[in-house]
């Protein structure tokens, strides 16, 4: 059997690939590669340059490009990765403007309805901020202030990585609160309502889950970070290879108040129009039989449920 956070979104159903067991795996392997990610990262120097808008006169006259030298690199890497699809997947997304990427090569895959396409969220935007102006000066805080090695290549490969491992858990968010939504539906259809964002977020937050992944993430940083290459040990245990502060640091001050903004804003955009979703009305009206309604109704839907359906689920919770 395949480990769990291996699932093939495209042979998968919706109700495997939201499980909380599998995204609970897909979050945990996360964690393990945005931290080599950030260790590859720190290798090399701050290179405020890659970040500069026409730094490079080389992309101007070459490549018409006026923004930055990683912005140039993740349009080219992201063009290559379109190509194959990548940003068909529904937990893919680019932080290129998808208008200057290539159609794919391939054909198209067909995924089960997993995220209601109307309600995704897109952070790309704060994600690579927050990345440049905070992220990279605490990673190579060790090779000096305005620290510049000239390694744009490499240190540019590394950025698109960690900026892809980032994005992807961060929008990550919006398979959970799919998966508690399903769950519970009726639970979420009052705070939606009154665009609650408190209570939406106090539905989907688990304050202890939130500090084990705190210690899970320190007790990782220091094993990773070690240099096991010198095998004779020193008494101030050596010098890491990243500091451990500035991973805990990103999950606890960015990326887990970010994913929180993305689920609940993610639940919030659910109040759409849309094709009603009866299996999962008939499931919590406790009945057998699926409604035989019209396949889209008139006025406000939550997720294509009428007015007097979510009262009816509301009801059915009391």
């Amino acid at each position: 059997m395949a480990p769990t956070n291996s699932l093939r979104l495209d042979r998968s159903t919706a109700t495997d690939i939201l499980s909380l067991v599998h995204i609970r795996s897909v979050l945990q392997r996360l964690e393990d590669t945005i931290l080599f990610q950030l260790i590859e990262r720190a290798q090399y120097a701050h290179n405020a340059k890659m970040y500069a808008p026409g730094a490079f006169a080389e992309l101007k006259t070459r490549e018409q490009w006026d923004k930055s030298w990683v912005e140039w690199f993740l349009k080219e890497t992201e063009s290559a990765h379109a190509k194959c699809r990548r940003w068909q997947a529904p937990d893919e997304y680019p932080f290129t403007d998808e208008a200057l990427l290539p159609a794919p090569i391939l054909p198209p895959i067909e995924y089960p309805e997993i995220l209601y396409e109307r309600a995704v969220v897109n952070v790309n935007p704060t994600i690579y901020s927050h990345y440049r102006d905070e992220l990279v000066p605490a990673l190579t805080r060790a090779h000096g202030e305005g620290s510049d090695d000239g390694q744009y290549g490499s240190a540019a490969t590394r950025d698109c990585d960690t900026l892809s491992a980032l994005s992807r858990r961060v929008h990550f968010g919006m398979f959970v609160s799919e998966s508690k939504f399903r769950s519970d539906p009726a639970a979420f259809v009052g705070p939606i309502q009154q665009r609650d964002r408190a209570a939406l977020e106090g539905l989907i937050t688990k304050p202890e889950v939130e500090a084990a992944l705190l210690v899970r993430l320190a007790s990782k940083a220091k094993v990773y970070g070690q240099d096991l290459n010198n095998l004779t040990p020193s008494a101030d245990g050596g010098t890491p290879k990243i500091d451990t502060q500035v991973v805990v640091g990103l999950y606890k001050e960015f990326v887990i108040p970010l994913t929180k903004v993305v689920e609940v804003d993610y639940l919030l955009k659910r109040w759409v129009q849309g094709p009603l979703c009866s299996s999962l009305l008939a499931r919590h009206l406790q009945t057998d039989q699926r409604p035989s309604l019209p396949p889209f109704l008139t006025g406000d839907r939550l997720d294509g449920l009428s007015s007097q359906e979510i009262e009816e689920l509301q009801k059915s919770k009391q």
